[in-house]
């Protein structure tokens, strides 16, 4: 694609190499718990406090049934599974579960296999965008979702000051990093001090479609956890994670799962500009 067109944003060079149907990391490499790790992966606990949140939130909400609960990026489902069976342990608990419909937000066949088998006693629906789900009561948890949705970078030169936009192109065979002058700036953060910023044009589109599922009327809630900064936008924070090693982002297109920091300060502007109430963010621990 570089050869015939010329060189790509970070946003689509990730897009590509985490989503290509064909051969993207996540169709061919669900490599959770072998390139990397996650906090449900490390301990039972974290699961286990979600899903007696949900059952809080449940109750907080008058406790409708049927509700739904949702999560985007499911990954093996370690947590889903794990918050799931927390709420067995409760009276109150049981009457969740009794009342949720379970929905999974996937793009990869392979970890939907892996989801349908680890959760199959819930019979979890599946779809591909939050825009699929029923118009009721519903919970969301999105954990180390937003982290792997594609950023641009930008750079300002101080001596031209002007700012240039992060592209990948290639030379004899090789990928390599290089910059173009931005013509029209996107709709940013304050530029004020900024001498590099990452935008991630899905956070917009996530936080427009939590307020979709929030226009419906219905009760809702939305718990959203990740890594990155909450007061300004994060700079150049793309990594590369192949075998439990940390490597360069170019290295191995497509074998090695890339993730960035997500700007939480622009993740509850977009939130509250929708009509969105927003509580944090909070560090995890």
């Amino acid at each position: 694609m570089i050869t015939t067109d010329g060189p790509v944003s970070v946003s689509l060079y990730m897009q590509t190499c985490l989503h290509d149907p064909t051969d993207g990391y996540y169709a061919t490499r669900p490599g959770l718990g072998e390139d990397f790790t996650t906090a449900p992966e490390t301990s039972q606990i974290f699961g286990e406090l979600i899903g007696l949140w949900v059952v809080h939130e449940w109750q907080a909400m008058g406790s409708p049934s049927p509700f739904t609960l949702v999560e985007p990026g499911p990954g093996r489902a370690t947590m889903m599974a794990d918050a799931l069976r927390a709420m067995t342990k409760t009276p109150a608990g049981r009457d969740c579960l009794a009342a949720l419909q379970l929905h999974l937000i996937e793009a990869s066949p392979a970890l939907r296999r892996l989801q349908s088998e680890r959760l199959a006693s819930h019979a979890p629906h599946f779809s591909t965008q939050l825009e699929d789900l029923p118009s009721q009561p519903t919970l969301l948890i999105a954990n180390e979702f937003l982290d792997c949705l594609p950023v641009r970078q930008f750079m300002k030169d101080e001596t031209k000051q002007a700012w240039f936009e992060r592209k990948v192109g290639t030379r004899d065979g090789h990928l390599f990093w290089g910059a173009e002058p931005v013509g029209d700036m996107p709709q940013t953060p304050d530029l004020a001090g900024l001498s590099a910023f990452e935008l991630q044009p899905g956070i917009q589109s996530f936080a427009m479609s939590l307020a979709a599922i929030a226009e419906t009327g219905h009760a809702f809630r939305a718990l959203v956890i990740d890594y990155g900064p909450d007061h300004a936008p994060p700079d150049d924070t793309l990594r590369a994670y192949y075998k439990g090693a940390q490597i360069e982002p170019l290295e191995r297109p497509g074998e090695c799962d890339l993730t960035v920091d997500v700007d939480f300060a622009q993740l509850a502007a977009q939130a509250r500009a929708y009509g969105l109430t927003v509580n944090g963010a909070l560090p995890q621990g």
